[in-house]
């Protein structure tokens, strides 16, 4: 427990410390296209993120949002539905500590958006993505869908990813050709620590050019 408490302090201390001039204006960012949509305007993909730990929102500040900005300027709007992983995904800090990197509760509510968009919307792309904490909560959500709704995810992509070690660099019982993971070099948390560099918050050029040219190429024209 002592060395848990002292993971918690140190990654509580540095998200404290984290710079937040060039974030405060999509500090807030939330999208629920996929819950408030009609199924009757299904859009041609559906791109589900959940946010790094304490970030506001459901999409976080910069790295969902780039993402989501990229799809949008390729396919319009109306051609993507852009949803954040919320309640009860908290994005908490302890929750990094959790087996999976994540509750339970958070990654089951992961699961059901993506069944909500197979079942919603069965000829959209789905595509699926996650910062920090949320790159071991999609990880793991992804690895529990159903055969069925795994096949309907054309595209996974994860930044700094928590659990890259410990999931030897791939998402379990997922295609790793639909799989792009983005670890900077001095990223400590893909290399099995929890102990936070400036690399790890250093993923919005890759959000806005690498990840969603990768996503593009699995959902086609």
């Amino acid at each position: 427990m002592k060395f848990s408490a002292a993971i918690v302090a140190a990654l509580s201390s540095l998200a404290a410390a984290l710079p937040a001039g060039t974030l405060e204006s999509r500090q807030t960012v939330t999208r629920r296209e996929l819950e408030l949509g009609l199924s009757s305007a299904c859009p041609k993909a559906v791109f589900i993120f959940a946010r790094g730990t304490t970030e506001l929102g459901n999409m976080g500040a910069t790295v969902g949002p780039n993402v989501a900005d990229a799809l949008e300027s390729r396919y319009g709007n109306s051609q993507v539905w852009i949803q954040g992983v919320g309640d009860p995904y908290t994005a908490t800090t302890a929750t990094n500590l959790l087996p999976d990197g994540a509750s339970t509760v958070a990654i089951n509510e992961m699961v059901r958006l993506v069944n909500l968009s197979a079942s919603k919307c069965p000829n959209a792309k789905i595509t699926v993505g996650g910062y920090s904490q949320g790159a071991a909560l999609t990880a793991a959500a992804v690895s529990k869908l159903s055969s069925t709704v795994s096949a309907k995810v054309v595209g996974a992509v994860l930044f700094g990813y928590t659990k890259n070690l410990q999931n030897g660099g791939r998402i379990p019982n997922f295609p790793q050709a639909k799989t792009a993971i983005y670890c900077n070099f001095g990223d400590l948390v893909c290399t099995g620590s929890l102990v936070l560099t400036a690399a790890h918050f250093t993923y919005g050029d890759t959000a806005s050019r690498e990840a969603p040219q990768f996503l593009i190429s699995k959902i086609g024209n």
